[in-house]
């Protein structure tokens, strides 16, 4: 969605965990980062504003800076997905041609553009890859349509689904190109799940098709929930922001950006693929605009401007974490965050750090 800003506000007291969940790394940038992806064995690729890519080999230990795509200096990378240390795509968000993907695999020190926004007034929210060959590109609407690119390639096509149930009127209805983590995608393109915004209020799309023997898809359909998720207003900067699935269970999160302290209607869950969700009994205190499980201990963790809070009840409750961190960690550990890829989470500012998990133990 194309307005999109944090207001970052003041914190709260709760929660007695107590060290900042997450340790501050050197990320080797000032820009803004929108974009994390960690394919573990200490892997990880990060992307933001001014064509800015940055990778570490080694958990975090030392990040590298990418060379700069061409052309990218003015770009404003909100999603990357990473396949080893040497491959990664980028993707950028803006209107128009601004939305573009980049492909290296070299390691970053060359990059080549491989597909740009054939619609003038289009405008991509997320890139999802499922292995190194199947991905898809989700952007707002155009002509009637929430826009869905798919390629069976590892990028090197890209093929327009005009599927049925994306309909959607682009002055009332938006995906959020926060975290790159309004999409979920599962087993080769077999299932695609999706989370909306703005004056239609939020909204939940799953779309399904098989691929054939000689890998060309089969038609694709896609199903609108038909009850909206409890999360925001049915305003332009407000919705589901971020998807999260894990073991059946999926968890969305999101809220109003412009008002970031606001904490009504800012989580729901659903145990039955989405046909009913529940909101979240105790919510997460502000606006988030990313979400992720780690299952090493069984926590969903949120994150946003003015915090982080996690469930270990499958979404149906939130705490903060503890907004006093220890002497030696910053005030805001814990805060000015914009997503999340476990164990990484990026923020404004080249803000980057690591999970600690010993803070989610109580």
């Amino acid at each position: 969605m194309r307005r999109l800003a944090f207001v970052f506000g003041t914190m709260f007291i709760a929660s007695a965990i107590a060290s900042a969940q997450w340790t501050m790394e050197n990320s080797t940038t000032t820009a803004d980062l929108r974009g994390i992806h960690s394919i573990g064995g200490g892997i990880a690729w990060a992307s933001g504003t001014n064509g800015t890519v940055i990778r570490t080999e080694d958990g975090g230990y030392m990040w590298q800076s990418c060379s700069m795509p061409p052309g990218a200096e003015h770009l404003d990378f909100r999603g990357i997905q990473a396949f080893d240390a040497n491959t990664a795509i980028v993707m950028s968000s803006g209107k128009g041609d601004l939305s573009r993907l980049y492909k290296t695999t070299d390691g970053c020190h060359t990059w080549k553009l491989i597909f740009t926004n054939p619609d003038p007034d289009g405008f991509w929210d997320a890139v999802k890859f499922d292995e190194k060959k199947f991905g898809m590109v989700l952007g707002d609407p155009v002509a009637g349509q929430f826009t869905v690119f798919i390629t069976l390639n590892a990028g090197d096509h890209w093929t327009r689904q005009k599927a049925g149930g994306l309909e959607a009127d682009s002055s009332g209805s938006g995906i959020f190109a926060a975290s790159n983590s309004s999409l979920v995608m599962t087993t080769m393109l077999a299932h695609r799940f999706f989370v909306t915004g703005g004056k239609a209020g939020a909204l939940f799309f799953e779309c399904h098709g098989d691929l054939e023997v000689g890998g060309q898809p089969e038609r694709v359909d896609c199903l609108r929930d038909a009850n909206p998720i409890p999360i925001g207003k049915k305003t332009d900067p407000s919705g589901a922001f971020s998807l999260g699935l894990n073991s059946g269970v999926f968890v969305a999160v999101g809220g109003d950006y412009q008002k970031p302290e606001e904490a009504t209607g800012t989580a729901a869950y659903t145990h039955d693929g989405g046909k009913t969700w529940q909101p979240a009994t105790t919510r997460p205190h502000g606006y988030r605009s990313a979400v992720a499980y780690d299952p090493a201990t069984k926590t969903w963790i949120t994150v946003g401007p003015n915090g982080t809070d996690i469930s270990t009840d499958d979404g149906r409750n939130w705490h903060p974490v503890h907004p006093n961190p220890a002497l030696h960690e910053p005030a805001d550990a814990d805060r000015n965050w914009n997503a999340l890829s476990l164990p990484f989470v990026v923020g404004p500012h080249g803000r980057l750090a690591k999970l600690n998990e010993s803070a989610l133990k109580p």
